[in-house]
């Protein structure tokens, strides 16, 4: 529980604790960030670190020249691009095996079926929707490495996947996080991007309940004689 409140703490908090870095580690701290992004996306165990806020974040830290925006962009853009080769490999390699009976508590079930579905609904587009979705995005590539996607393929949509996303909250941190009302409300807007990215997650998953409760209703209809199906 203390662990939690922790990374929920870093998280919320993560303008305060990034300055506490760059005053730590200098120059360490792109090797640290790297780190972090590599892992979000690059490591199937580790989707609970934070990647969309702490961009943003770092975006905002570097309009006051604590990190160069453009060394930034390109670090934190192969951190990406590599994590998500990473985790291909993972699971084109040993994917088989870490879902045996004897490893398969290492990945949350629930997680894999999400980015699996993800993948039957719009195929290779994935990697790039992916992107913008936490945890979506952590077990994305692992599905495209454990059904074999092509690994040309599955390159072509991953650098630009990676491009995209940290194009994206690196400079819309370093363009917007700076403006006095979102400067003065950072928690708050960390908080908003969290959700807001988590959002069509969770649409999908309820979709995804409703339709098989609708379907369970079907099948039940159609054969009355079946025992009624579980609420």
């Amino acid at each position: 529980m203390h662990f939690l409140q922790q990374v929920i703490d870093v998280v919320l908090h993560l303008d305060v604790h990034l300055n506490q870095l760059i005053a730590d580690y200098g120059v360490w701290s792109y090797g640290i960030l790297f780190l972090i992004i590599f892992c979000e996306t690059g490591l199937v165990v580790t989707p609970f670190l934070p990647g969309d806020s702490l961009l943003f974040a770092a975006g905002a830290i570097a309009a006051f020249d604590s990190f160069d925006s453009t060394s930034l962009f390109l670090l934190l853009s192969a951190a990406a691009i590599l994590g998500n080769i990473t985790n291909y490999w993972i699971g084109y390699l040993i994917g088989p095996q870490l879902l045996s009976k004897k490893n398969y508590r290492l990945i949350n079930k629930r997680h894999l079926d999400r980015a699996h579905s993800f993948f039957e609904k719009y195929g290779g587009k994935t990697i790039i929707y992916a992107r913008f979705l936490p945890i979506i995005r952590t077990f994305a590539p692992f599905i495209a490495g454990l059904g074999s996607m092509t690994f040309s393929r599955f390159m072509l949509y991953n650098i630009l996947a990676g491009v995209l996303w940290v194009g994206t909250f690196i400079y819309g941190g370093y363009y917007f996080g700076n403006l006095p009302m979102v400067k003065n409300n950072f928690t708050i807007v960390i908080g908003a991007i969290i959700i807001i990215s988590m959002l069509p997650s969770i649409f999908e998953v309820l979709r995804g309940r409703i339709r098989s409760k609708r379907d369970r209703l079907q099948r039940f209809a159609d054969r009355p004689d079946d025992p009624e199906p579980s609420k």
